[in-house]
């Protein structure tokens, strides 16, 4: 490791090293003491969720995930790897659209005057430990929606501006993800201040650490390090590279736009939504679905009220409901406008698509419905009828 004096010696912002566990922890003390409020993996209720952490003891070393269609369980690993699992139930939206936020609240004075009050979003400052690639991506895209056109939201402003991205390279996916056929993973290319690649070998237990911007190397610089070596680089590069070998699903191979568009009276949504509950845990999982409804509601005197915004599923009835009842009235017309949209008009609004193969909605998906499954069955009907005589 890096002398006391070396410690603090200034990074060129594309800088790499290797941390130890204990480099780890000093990371995470590094990034409290500069008023960040550190969030990342942690083991809690049978299952691996993202809370704030006081030291990075609390990371879920030795834990795995098995996961497929409507199945999620932890599993004991003999490494003591902290980040040898795929993504969880929550993602980082959790955090920076969180699921209820209230607008304003409104007050009725002694004289019958009503005071409206707007709400002040309070700035918080995260550090986020553990981002996969395929979430950096979803942060980048809710970044498009929430802050890159004409009406800007503040309550996701207050929670992303300054927040210190430290990305995590994937070097165990699930038998759920695809992050290639989405080119969003499994290695981390833009958008983080600092990425982690997880390595375990005979070499030992270590962190190959690479800053990606100014600010991330500033934090590089403050930590014990070594300086990072040819073997823990090549043994990284091919954890990774072997990681994406090794994803659980795949999209097929054509324009998924196209797919989308051409295919909407297809025969293959009359069978899947028979299978969909339409629930809406594919959307409150999904690292990008950001919809949302309003709400209000009084105490019991009538003299004080509020308004909240909350999370809302294009699956609810009400959610195309118009003077004349709901636009979207089957579960098949619900379930069609949410893949559609996700692999394909989405690019129409945000010029990407809205899906970053984090497998998430397959894996808590009550009746396990796989989205890349419904997609080769939309392209496998599509090629037999252009082939049909």
């Amino acid at each position: 490791m890096t002398d006391a004096a070396d410690a603090g010696a200034a990074l060129a912002p594309q800088s790499d090293a290797v941390l130890d566990r204990d480099g780890l922890d000093a990371l995470v003390r590094a990034l409290k003491q500069r008023g960040l409020t550190v969030v990342g993996p942690t083991v809690r209720d049978g299952a691996i969720l993202l809370a704030e952490l006081e030291s990075a003891d609390e990371l879920p070393y030795g834990w795995g995930v098995e996961l497929e269609a409507g199945r999620y369980r932890l599993h004991r690993r003999g490494d003591g790897a902290a980040f040898a699992h795929s993504a969880g139930p929550q993602s980082w939206k959790s955090f920076l659209h969180p699921e209820r936020v209230r607008q304003w609240t409104a007050d009725r004075g002694p004289g019958g005057g009503i005071t409206v009050r707007e709400e002040r979003h309070q700035a918080v400052s995260y550090a986020f430990l553990g981002v996969r690639p395929c979430d950096l991506r979803a942060i980048r895209i809710l970044d498009r929606v929430m802050s890159g056109g004409r009406y800007r939201d503040p309550a996701y402003l207050s929670r992303r501006t300054g927040a210190f991205l430290i990305a995590v390279e994937c070097t165990e996916p699930g038998a759920t993800c695809f992050c290639v056929s989405m080119g969003t993973g499994p290695a981390a290319d833009t958008g983080y201040d600092l990425a982690l690649t997880e390595v375990v070998d005979d070499a030992g237990h270590r962190f190959l650490c690479r800053s990606g911007s100014a600010e991330g190397a500033a934090v590089l610089a403050e930590i014990p390090r070594r300086s990072a070596d040819a073997p823990t680089r090549t043994a990284a590069a091919d954890a990774v590279g072997a990681a994406a070998e090794r994803m659980g699903r795949s999209m097929p191979p054509v324009d998924l736009r196209t797919l989308m568009r051409d295919n909407l009276e297809a025969e293959r949504w009359d069978d899947v939504t028979a299978r969909c509950l339409s629930c809406g845990n594919c959307t409150m999982v999904c690292p990008t679905c950001f919809c949302t409804t309003t709400e209000d509601v009084t105490d019991l005197t009538g003299d004080h009220a509020e308004r909240w915004r909350r999370w809302d599923s294009c699956y609810d009835l009400d959610f195309s409901l118009l003077h004349g009842g709901p636009v979207r009235a089957t579960p098949r017309s619900r379930y069609r406008q949410w893949l559609t949209h996700k692999l394909g008009t989405w690019h129409d609004q945000f010029d990407s698509s809205g899906c970053v193969g984090c497998g998430r909605c397959i894996v808590w998906c009550p009746t396990g419905i796989d989205l890349t499954e419904e997609a080769h069955a939309l392209h496998q009907e599509a090629t037999q009828r252009e082939s049909a005589p």
